[in-house]
């Protein structure tokens, strides 16, 4: 695992996008040719041991991972977006947020039942989006596990979660 160069390419935007939010931004990983190869190659050696069938990423920076995941592993991708994003007929999930409420979608053919799904985000903070995700996607399988590349370890987002999950980076939000 290369930790270090990972956390060399971090960068914190204190206040962003609000006041007290310490916002990671991971964006020279993704522009580092190098970085992103070998970010893919350590989240899939996390999961090694399970045979999945179907790689799950969340709008948008989960897409970023996701994709080229899906990819590594020789699975298909499943986009979870904002409602209205996707075409044909969809599963919603409804989900809080610290000011208000917001809805992801799937495709409703997208996920069967017998499917292994591994379900991607960039970051786990309070864990609200990803618990969401985890109860959309349960409607179609049970067979879930879910991966971070950065976890705020003291935003205790893991609590959220029904489903095993990983995280490459731990850190704390402050």
């Amino acid at each position: 695992m290369s930790q270090k160069l990972y956390e060399s390419l971090l960068r914190t935007f204190p206040d962003y996008p609000k006041k007290g939010i310490n916002f990671i931004d991971w964006m020279p990983v993704v522009g580092n040719n190098a970085a992103m190869r070998e970010l893919v190659k350590d989240m899939a050696e996390m999961v090694k041991d399970r045979q999945f069938t179907k790689v799950a990423g969340l709008e948008t920076r989960g897409y970023l991972v996701g994709i080229p995941l899906a990819d590594y592993l020789g699975v298909g991708f499943v986009p979870v977006r904002k409602k209205g994003k996707l075409p044909g007929k969809c599963l919603s999930q409804d989900y809080v947020l610290e000011y208000g409420t917001d809805t992801i979608e799937i495709q409703e053919d997208a996920i069967a039942a017998d499917d292994v799904v591994l379900i991607v985000d960039d970051l786990l903070a309070t864990g609200g989006t990803m618990e969401a995700a985890n109860k959309l996607i349960a409607r179609k399988c049970q067979n879930i596990v879910d991966l971070f590349f950065i976890e705020l370890e003291d935003l205790e987002g893991a609590k959220a979660l029904k489903y095993p999950h990983y995280s490459l980076l731990k850190m704390k939000e402050n």
